[in-house]
């Protein structure tokens, strides 16, 4: 009996307790007061000198209740909210559900979140799925519902919520995918846009069909139970076919693959949705170069003709601290939202180069390292026989310095090197410069045969251009939210030395030669064509296959590398549209330069060595070598012996060192 009544007195209490935190809660919501439903759902992004971005999202538009076709406020309060009108912010019958199968899960995995409940996330708090964040949103649902009528509540949800595509509330949405009003709406369509908001990427009829005509059967099949309704109008919507406008997403394109980029970068840090961060109501300062990016968006323009369905990826990123400075993913993101410089992966063709030639280095190679170019057939493992070839069937039929392979593109000279080290070491260097993509163990992987993102190629030589430490990209230095808290701002990281510092220098400066004409040989260097539109000296290599071309290259402070080729994988045949790639790359780094300034050079660490060499023989040049081009190398690793094969002729043809040739047997006969 002791204990039954110690059990009823611990109810009882826990009653009364209860109430009186509720009261505590209800008394501080009126003495706080109505929470300000003012506020801009709009995130706004900023550029690398606190600017506003001028970006792409259409104008929300606000409507009031009496202006919103009321096929459209019953379907949404039925898909999003049944009991609106009767609760007083919380549906406690889908709390409680949501509770249980959170538990049995142990993640916050199930919500029940009412239109009250996701109007106060939208307004005041990120959408990210924690405890804390479920408090604030219970509190601030509680002063909603307190201080605002139910239909001010409705109008401002239908006012703030995402539709995809830009559209911010209803009125926005209904012009993106039908070219009328919100008044206007049919049944049909109101049930289509009504079914939206739950994921409006997964359920856009512009990005999925059919996931968006399923939602809106299921949302007729509630609006036809629930009688709001009829039979006949249910079969007539149910029948009707939707005349959607052209999918325009953007009014204003400028930057537009970049904004992508940075929300989903916002969606990571936050752990939110992306059509949630996007009406947060943030202010997202990021890492844009708008100058660059419009002088990079303007290249394209000038260099891709219209009636081409060439596409296109650009990505200018700043080599010490990662940040991108500019980004095109495509030609039109009007047309095509696709991010080629992200997500699309590509044959890298002689861009890769660079990565087998660090290998190199590290296993005794040097600039003057020669080896034979000729058509060659290399005899695998397997006994199958494997015959690259070069650009045009050009060869040198004699030996050349890994210093005019690079420069020449030579693909004899890099099987020839791949087949020495293996590719498995190829594959293991490429990992320090940050690679991870599937790469394959292969003889043509020296050629390029590899598929690897635009993103991935420039942050590998970003790790090149800085000399040799790790760098990871980004475009988000802070990020604030609406009550002007600085929720997330990046911090600088220790640098992580991943190559040589020598080796590192010695390639980068190797990758010079493709603008150098000394270095021309049995053809012109790679980069002859761009040669006098550069003001300094860069590093960088260029690929070709027959569906891709790649220029990718830098300075000290800057690092750009630009993709072509169609999304077809259409093989590329007109001269001018090969030429794009190199053509978009130059004038993409000149515009980060100024073409005055002469301090934009490599630093020269303290283990390396100048020698002026004689590139046709590698071997240290004299006065009577017509050519002569400066090389660096580690220290101990110089060459030593000079050139003999241009000495200066004597009278009757013959060199001094022949001459000296035939005195000397001459002395020996008549000793």
């Amino acid at each position: 009996m002791r204990k039954v009544l110690f059990l009823i007195k611990l109810f009882i209490s826990s009653i009364i307790f209860g109430l009186f935190c509720l009261g505590i809660v209800l008394l501080t919501s009126y003495l706080l007061g109505p929470p300000d439903i003012s506020t801009d759902f709009m995130t706004v992004l900023y550029d690398g000198n606190g600017e506003k971005i001028e970006n792409e999202n259409n104008e929300n538009k606000y409507v009031e209740l009496d202006q919103i076709s009321p096929y459209l406020i019953d379907a949404t309060i039925l898909a999003e909210d049944k009991h609106f009108y009767e609760h007083h912010g919380f549906d406690f019958r889908g709390i409680l559900r949501a509770v249980i199968k959170n538990i049995q899960s142990s993640r916050l995995k199930e919500g029940a979140s009412t239109i009250t409940q996701q109007y106060a996330r939208n307004l005041y708090l990120t959408h990210e799925k924690t405890w804390i964040r479920k408090l604030k949103e219970a509190f601030y649902t509680i002063r909603l519902e307190m201080f605002y009528s139910k239909d001010e509540i409705l109008t401002g949800y239908l006012n703030s919520i995402y539709y995809g595509h830009g559209a911010y509330g209803i009125e926005s949405a209904s012009h993106v995918y039908f070219d009328k009003s919100v008044s206007d709406l049919t049944i049909a369509e109101a049930a289509m846009l009504a079914g939206i908001p739950k994921g409006p990427t997964y359920y856009s009829p512009f990005n999925n069909e059919e996931n968006a005509f399923n939602r809106q059967q299921f949302i007729l099949t509630l609006l036809v139970d629930e009688q709001i309704i009829t039979e006949a109008d249910y079969y007539t919507a149910k029948q009707e076919k939707l005349e959607f406008s052209e999918p325009h997403i953007v009014a204003n394109t400028f930057a537009a693959y970049f904004e992508d980029v940075v929300l989903k970068e916002a969606q990571q840090i936050l752990h939110g949705e992306e059509e949630s961060i996007l009406t947060g109501g943030y202010k997202i300062y990021t890492t844009l170069d708008s100058d660059l990016q419009r002088e990079t968006e303007n290249s394209i323009k000038k260099q891709v003709d219209d009636s081409s369905n060439i596409e296109i990826g650009v990505i200018s990123m700043e080599p010490e601290s990662g940040a991108i400075l500019s980004l095109v993913g495509g030609r039109e993101y009007k047309t095509s939202t696709f991010n080629r410089a992200i997500d699309a992966k590509r044959m890298v063709g002689s861009s890769f180069k660079p990565f087998l030639y660090y290998a190199a280095l590290e296993n005794g190679y040097t600039p003057t390292t020669m080896l034979l170019s000729e058509p060659t057939s290399f005899v695998l493992e397997d006994e199958h026989v494997y015959n690259p070839s070069n650009y045009n069937g050009y060869y040198a039929y004699k030996p050349i310095s890994l210093a005019q392979a690079i420069a020449l593109s030579d693909n004899i000279y890099a099987v020839k090197t791949n087949l020495f080290l293996h590719p498995k070491e190829v594959i293991a260097t490429t990992r320090k410069f940050g690679i991870t993509s599937d790469l394959p163990n292969v003889p043509s992987l020296a050629l390029g045969s590899a598929s690897i993102s635009l993103v991935e190629m420039v942050n590998a030589y970003g790790v090149l251009a800085n000399g040799g430490n790790e760098v990871e990209h980004y475009t988000i230095e802070k990020m604030i939210n609406q009550q002007g808290k600085v929720i997330y701002e990046r911090n600088e990281t220790e640098e992580k030395q991943v190559l040589d510092p020598n080796k590192t220098f010695i390639l980068t400066h190797l990758m010079t030669g493709m603008f150098d004409r000394r270095l021309n040989g049995y053809m012109e260097v790679t980069g002859s064509s761009i040669i006098d539109k550069l003001s300094h000296s860069y590093a960088g290599k260029s690929g070709t296959t027959d569906t891709d071309n790649w220029m990718i290259g830098f300075s000290p402070s800057i690092v750009t590398g630009v993709w072509t080729g169609y999304d077809n994988n259409e093989p590329i045949q007109k001269m001018d549209e090969k030429a794009i790639a190199k053509n978009v790359w130059a004038d993409a780094i000149e515009a980060a330069h100024d073409p005055n300034d002469d301090t934009i050079k490599f630093h020269v660490p303290k283990g390396v060595v100048k020698k002026t060499i004689d590139p046709e023989t590698g071997l240290l040049a004299t006065t009577d070598c017509d050519i002569s081009v400066a090389m660096y190398f580690e220290k101990g690793t110089e060459p030593t012996q000079y050139c003999t094969d241009h000495l200066p002729e004597n009278e009757d043809g013959t060199s001094e060192e022949e001459s000296d040739d035939f005195l000397k047997k001459l002395f020996e006969l008549f000793r």
